[in-house]
């Protein structure tokens, strides 16, 4: 049986609902900054800056950015794996899908302690 360690979760499934999950997080904080954005007629730094400067906010900005990464590297991993792999290179592409899955680690490592430290103010 082959086993593949590269996904984000343990099987498919788990990685169809971290998919899944992270999608309605992604959507609700969408909406309500949408909301916030149609409901606040004078939105100017002040505002912003007092809507981020609530813990709530910050909890759910980091819930967001969370969800972004998961996302985010389950949709490249699936696209290495099914697309990259398969139609573009065959059997032998796997040095190139390691090197695009460590790019794509990599960047969005990045982001996350980027996002962090402009969330947290770090």
């Amino acid at each position: 049986m082959v086993k593949n360690v590269t996904s984000f979760g343990r099987s498919g499934l788990s990685d169809w609902v971290v998919q899944r999950v992270s999608a309605v997080i992604l959507g609700v904080y969408f909406v309500g900054l949408l909301s916030f954005m149609l409901l606040t007629p004078e939105l100017g730094f002040a505002e912003w800056k007092s809507l981020f400067s609530a813990t709530w906010m910050r909890i759910a900005s980091l819930a967001a950015l969370l969800a972004l990464c998961a996302h985010a590297w389950i949709g490249m991993w699936t696209v290495a794996t099914d697309y990259l792999t398969v139609a573009l290179l065959g059997p032998k592409g796997t040095v190139i899908r390691f090197l695009f899955q460590a790019v794509c680690v990599l960047l969005i490592f990045v982001y996350l302690v980027w996002g962090v430290q402009i969330l947290w103010g770090l």
